[in-house]
């Protein structure tokens, strides 16, 4: 499982960044309004970069920059990435319609071929990126992730597919996961601060805020 092990690190803070959606006008908007430091601080984005926005293409070129740039600057896999990398193996393309992800085929190119599949012009550092991104982040205080934690289960057997699309079992679990767990995935109206959990994907794509919390001050930042 790959997650990003930081324990025993030092940050003044952690910024950690909820789901973009093609949004990209928005994360420059966020980015232009957030302190980060990358020489003292770190910077997680929480997956979910791609679909049902306009400018996938653009969030990836974006998030590439900034990996490329700052070593703390790291990038989670959200369940999107995965239905876009699935998509590109040959996997059901309704379903991945279905998700919004018409929207990234436009963002990219693509043609229809003759057998009803797809050619999308996808740059082959874009795809290097989606693949290599990580499941988690833990440091010592925090766990970072797309949608959640399952309960009962210690972080290192959890299973990708919770990792990724986990919901309601997660979202209403009050167990201490041992460490608060931040994430994204399952939109909600102003960010969920419980004791065991934070939640930061306040719906950018459908008309709402991308938010960025700065911790440990647990402060937010938002545009819309």
């Amino acid at each position: 499982m790959k997650v990003c092990d930081l324990r025993g690190q030092s940050f003044r803070s952690i910024y950690a960044v909820g789901d973009i959606h093609g949004m990209a006008p928005l994360l420059e908007e966020l980015l232009d309004l957030v302190t980060f430091d990358p020489d003292k601080d770190l910077m997680i984005f929480l997956g979910d970069y791609i679909d049902r926005g306009p400018y996938s293409r653009e969030v990836i070129e974006i998030l590439l920059g900034l990996v490329n740039r700052y070593p703390s600057v790291l990038c989670l896999k959200g369940n999107h990435e995965q239905m876009f990398l699935d998509f590109l193996s040959g996997a059901d393309p309704l379903v991945y319609f279905w998700n919004g992800g018409r929207q990234t085929l436009k963002s990219y190119g693509y043609r229809e071929r003759d057998d009803g599949s797809y050619e999308v012009f996808v740059p082959e550092e874009h795809l290097k990126f989606l693949r290599s991104l990580h499941l988690g982040v833990e440091t010592d205080d925090y766990i970072f992730v797309h949608a959640g934690l399952r309960p009962g289960i210690p972080l290192d057997l959890q299973s990708e597919e919770d990792m990724l699309w986990i919901r309601h079992e997660f979202i209403y679990s009050m167990e201490d996961f041992g460490k608060r767990v931040v994430f994204g995935h399952t939109p909600v109206v102003e960010p969920l601060v419980m004791h065991n959990k934070i939640g930061i994907d306040t719906g950018a794509v459908y008309g709402r805020y991308l938010t960025c919390v700065k911790l440990p001050d647990e402060e937010f930042y938002r545009v819309w």
